[in-house]
């Protein structure tokens, strides 16, 4: 039976009225097991009205009472952490302990913003000038959304909340079509932690409530994160339309492999940042660069045996499996196609997933394991975002030329080294010109009180996800100067001059 889904709206489930929907498929069957509504423009800006009420409401409340209801929060999501796994692995195909670690990482930030007290804290001069004292306040700015992806439906949206509810803001959440309900699950959670009614709203859309939220006067600032050429448009029009924008696109997270290195480490490390959640994630590394032939040799055959024992399954077997399908029957052409442009452009194949069919669920969209050896600069599989279970090996002459591939390519989101040799570790690092760089440690996403963000095509806009950037990014600083007047005690009265 398909389940017609709801907006959440004003502290409940609201059905949409757009008679529009999207299906939302089980990626292990190719079942359509629920339908989304599409929001129009005026059931979009309905909510927007509604949650900048609201938001007078939210923004008076002090910040240690917001924090309060935050450690409410983090203990309802740790009592339905499961429910909520379940959840996306249903939706998303992800496994469970893949999907525990989605609803993990986003509730870490939540944690954080716990001490949002402190990271709202303004400055104060006392008498910056004769009589004269200066002070500034950080304010929310009102009503704030984000537009959320299909391969994190926990952590995203909670990074997306957390910094914006707890500086005062009301949230619009757009989350993906393609796997919603966890979102509005946690929606649902922030009204029992104690959240007013109508300060986080779920709107569910496709192209039409995104750009309803982008023409939205009342909106103040929109965060992104997906593909670049939509970050690229949101950032754009969201810009062109005063507003703030944080747009986070894709990445080609390499992995330089030193002729030093632990190639047993490094084999293992490339299994799980490259095929973990069938490579759906931002941060997957999906470039091995090992320097000089005899570290790529060593690499391949210590590679190949890894890949060709990889499980591929539901979230539902009995027995563990490393990877679940991926997302949508789109999502499984897309990845073939390119997996056969790499063949037709010369690429060596050594592990070839293609033909991969699992016994029970032929109709899903699963994606054997790929590996490729002898990737060159050229080939589009270097150059494009595959998002799936398919590794490039790309063999690097020297160390220069392994650092100029991670520094050159278009987008610079995530990259690592693994090396035995500190000064080579620390060169890389400084030099490098990739947001986020990882030292023996293939997936280097911060912990939430440092400050994510890619750099070049994986990122637009000057300030980075959750950490004291979210704060400053969803508040706006108030600066006061003030001058008090002296009293003068002449012939019994009270006379008042401005202090020199």
């Amino acid at each position: 039976m398909t389940t017609e889904l709801t907006h959440y709206i004003n502290g409940k489930h609201v059905k949409g009225t757009s008679g529009r929907f999207a299906d939302v498929y089980n990626p292990a069957t190719g079942e359509v097991q629920a339908k989304t509504p599409l929001a129009t423009v005026e059931e979009l800006n309905q909510a927007v009205a509604d949650a900048a009420k609201a938001q007078k409401e939210w923004a008076a409340v002090n910040p240690q009472k917001r924090a309060r209801i935050f450690m409410e929060y983090v203990r309802l999501i740790n009592r339905d952490m499961d429910k909520l796994a379940e959840a996306i692995s249903r939706e998303h195909g992800k496994t469970l302990p893949d999907a525990r670690g989605d609803v993990q990482r986003g509730m870490e930030v939540i944690e954080f913003c716990i001490g949002a007290p402190h990271l709202l804290k303004g400055e104060f001069s006392d008498s910056a000038s004769t009589g004269i004292d200066i002070h500034s306040s950080r304010q929310p700015l009102g009503v704030v959304a984000g537009i959320t992806p299909f391969n994190f439906p926990a952590m995203i949206p909670m990074w997306k909340m957390g910094p914006a509810l707890a500086a005062g803001n009301a949230v619009i959440i757009k989350p993906s079509e393609r796997d919603p309900s966890c979102p509005l699950m946690l929606a649902e959670l922030w009204t029992e932690a104690g959240l007013p009614d109508g300060v986080c709203q779920v709107v569910n859309g496709d192209k039409e409530a995104v750009d309803a939220i982008l023409d939205n006067d009342t909106i103040q600032a929109v965060g992104f994160v997906g593909s670049t050429p939509i970050a690229q448009y949101i950032y754009g029009r969201a810009c062109t339309n005063g507003k703030r924008a944080q747009c986070f696109g894709g990445a080609k997270n390499h992995m330089i492999i030193m002729p030093d290195a632990d190639m047993d480490q490094a084999a293992d490390a490339l299994i799980g940042a490259g095929f973990g959640a069938a490579g759906e994630r931002c941060m997957a590394i999906s470039v091995a660069v090992p320097v000089g032939e005899e570290t790529a040799d060593k690499l391949i055959e210590k590679l190949i045996p890894r890949v060709e024992a990889l499980k591929v399954g539901p979230y539902t077997s009995e027995n563990d499996v490393d990877y679940g399908p991926v997302v949508t029957a789109q999502a499984k052409e897309r990845i073939l196609g390119l997996v056969q442009s790499g063949v037709d452009q010369g690429a060596e194949l050594v592990v070839d997933g293609r033909n991969f069919n699992l016994q029970g669920y032929e109709d899903g969209f699963f994606v054997g394991p790929h590996l490729f050896d002898k990737v060159t600069p050229d080939m589009d599989i270097y150059k494009e975002e595959i998002f799936g279970p398919v590794l490039c090996t790309v063999r690097a002459g020297n160390y220069e030329e392994a650092l100029k591939l991670a520094s050159d390519h278009e987008m610079g989101n995530g990259t690592a080294i693994f090396t035995r040799d500190g000064d080579t570790a620390r060169d890389f690092a400084s030099r490098v010109n990739v947001g986020m760089v990882g030292i023996n440690f293939p997936i280097p996403v911060p912990l939430a009180h440092y400050t994510f963000g890619g750099w070049k095509k994986s990122g637009f806009g000057d300030l980075n996800q959750f950490g004291p950037d979210a704060f400053k990014f969803y508040t706006k600083t108030k600066t006061v100067t003030s001058r008090w007047p002296s009293g003068i005690k002449e012939g019994g009265e009270f006379h008042f001059k401005l202090a020199d």
